[in-house]
């Protein structure tokens, strides 16, 4: 019909149920794709497709559930802008939390992703998972990106972060510097997450996060709130638990035993909240 609007071609063909969950501001969209409804190789499309704001669903990631034949299920995250992830921390409860709702496992589950085998455990609209222990833990790495110098904490906990120490977090040019230590070349070719926290007089941290696959603020990090906190507890500024005040408002708690070489038995904990659920149609991925 003349005037209508030149639609690309589709990355699905079919109506896909869904559901929209939050992690403390971490937004997802949650798939069981134990049938195989969205196929692999076309499912950087549809994630590009469906996380668009205001052109379709809009999200931070989108997580597919699937079969495992040593858990109760197993997972692909895909960040906004399509790339396969390893971990995510708000995601991880979000898809335990969607496991549980759903039927596919209990309160308490196990499910695989690219960092490791995750437990998590079911508590109301609240979720705590056992991320695999930190990896690549560097204290005081100096980072210059050409207009300003940092000494920054690097560590790994399921995917790369930064963690920079300010003192007034609201004044933090968070994409700006964050965009620059992301793609600085100590964290070629990778990349890194970047986190800014402060320390609050009754302890508690404030945290922003600059996330790699979404190349911009979030409301939250999971992984870089436990980054935060392990650093933290580096700089003998904290021990835990130690509790994360992220940009969307929602606290969360970290738990982990230090020892001699790093950390073990990390805990996330933290709200999954279930927004809305429907069908993502094919004209979601129009335009």
């Amino acid at each position: 019909m003349q005037g209508e609007p030149r639609v690309k071609e589709s990355a699905f063909c079919i109506a896909v149920p869904f559901t929209k969950m939050s992690g403390s501001g971490n937004d997802f969209i949650l798939i069981d794709n134990r049938g195989g409804r969205v196929r692999q190789e076309a499912s950087a499309d549809f994630v590009t497709a469906v996380c668009r704001r205001k052109l379709s669903i809009g999200a931070d990631g989108v997580i597919f559930i699937e079969n495992a034949r040593k858990a109760d299920f197993r997972w692909r995250f895909y960040n906004s802008d399509g790339s396969l992830a390893e971990m995510c921390g708000n995601g991880a409860r979000c898809a335990a939390r969607f496991a549980w709702l759903k039927g596919i496992a209990g309160r308490r589950s196990r499910f695989e992703t690219l960092a490791g085998t995750i437990s998590a455990q079911v508590v109301g609209d609240r979720v705590r998972v056992k991320l695999t222990d930190p990896t690549d833990i560097a204290k005081d790495v100096a980072v210059d990106t050409g207009q300003e110098r940092f000494v920054v904490d690097s560590l790994n906990t399921g995917v790369p972060h930064v963690v920079v120490a300010v003192g007034d977090i609201e004044s933090v040019d968070v994409v700006s510097l964050g965009r620059a230590i992301r793609n600085h070349e100590r964290f070629a070719p990778a990349g890194t997450n970047v986190n800014f926290v402060s320390i609050r007089p009754d302890g508690r941290m404030d945290i922003r996060t600059y996330e790699r696959g979404v190349e911009n603020e979030t409301l939250a990090c999971g992984t870089g709130a436990v980054a935060a906190a392990l650093s933290a507890h580096l700089r003998g500024a904290a021990r835990p638990p130690v509790t994360l005040v992220p940009r969307g408002g929602a606290e969360l708690t970290v738990f982990f035993e230090p020892y001699e070489n790093g950390f073990r038995n990390v805990l996330l904990e933290g709200d999954a909240r279930v927004v809305y659920e429907g069908l993502i149609t094919p004209e979601a991925a129009a335009y």
